[in-house]
């Protein structure tokens, strides 16, 4: 009697206790616990999610059977497979963003880099086209000064050529060794400008006689260089001097006067030919690359 007594109350501790722990009232307001797992999980979750929660009470057995149903094992871990994903999903779009924001920095860093190799293009071209502006500048200047200088000097003619043709007594026909000194002048002149041609006859005798064998001994020269020669005849000045005293004296300090005839021929010349000669020279490389293509 008093064994099954004792059998009895074991039985009833035994199933007292999980009772007791399933209905035991919980010391924490539950309104205030679902407001504070609310924040933490605002304050936690990058989602705005709320956090999984503890599986439900299935009771004792339900907890610790190691033979639980499949659905009980699926209804755990469907939420969790779906945070996973979802964590999969934002971590491709960080990084598609990531990508995208690499990508328009080094589209804008390009940008740059091409607009600073062109505005330095832009500068070298600038400081070319100054260098040009300066020399071209600078010949103007040179030019301009030539031009001054020819003007200043048109009417200043130097010799630089001086021929002397001697003529027999009453002889006015050029001989071969005159035509050859007479061509050989004439070739040094042909095609340039800036330069007269004086020709000045002398001639033995006295008073007017003189006068006119000096001024036909020099119109055979003047005919000679105008018709064989081509020389413009405004280009030479004619003066037949007659009976002029020579230059040089003899021993006694006389002047000397000279028996048949003479013809002076002088080449005088100024600096026009210099300047058509500089304004005719082609043009440097510089100023072809500045001329419109």
């Amino acid at each position: 009697m008093n064994a099954r007594m004792l059998a009895t109350l074991s039985l009833a501790a035994a199933l007292a206790i999980p009772a007791a722990a399933q209905t035991s009232p919980s010391t924490t307001d539950p309104s205030t616990a679902s407001s504070t797992q609310t924040n933490q999980a605002t304050d936690s979750n990058g989602s705005g999610k709320q956090p999984l929660q503890a599986p439900a009470r299935e009771g004792f057995w339900g907890r610790v059977n190691p033979f639980a149903r499949k659905s009980y094992v699926k209804r755990q871990t469907d939420p969790i497979r779906d945070r996973v994903n979802e964590l999969d999903d934002l971590t491709a779009a960080n990084g598609k963003a990531i990508r995208d924001t690499d990508a328009r920095a080094q589209a804008g860093i390009k940008l740059a880099s091409d607009k600073a190799n062109e505005a330095d293009q832009h500068a070298v071209d600038a400081g070319n086209k100054a260098t040009m502006a300066q020399q071209s500048a600078q010949q103007a200047t040179t030019r301009i000064q030539t031009v001054e200088t020819v003007v200043g000097n048109i009417d200043q003619y130097k010799a630089s050529n001086q021929t002397e043709i001697r003529f027999k007594p009453g002889q006015i026909e050029l001989s071969k060794n005159a035509k050859d000194a007479l061509d050989e002048m004439a070739n040094g002149v042909k095609g340039q400008r800036g330069y007269i041609i004086e020709v000045q006859g002398f001639s033995s005798g006295k008073g007017q006689a003189a006068i006119t064998n000096s001024q036909k001994v020099a119109e055979s020269v003047v005919r000679y260089l105008v018709l064989s020669n081509e020389i413009p005849v405004y280009r030479i000045y004619l003066v037949g001097m007659g009976n002029a005293p020579v230059a040089s004296t003899d021993e006694n300090g006389k002047t000397k006067h000279m028996s048949g005839s003479r013809v002076e021929i002088s080449l005088l010349k100024n600096n026009l030919e210099q300047l058509a000669s500089d304004s005719s020279a082609p043009a440097t490389t510089q100023d072809q690359q500045q001329q419109p293509k």
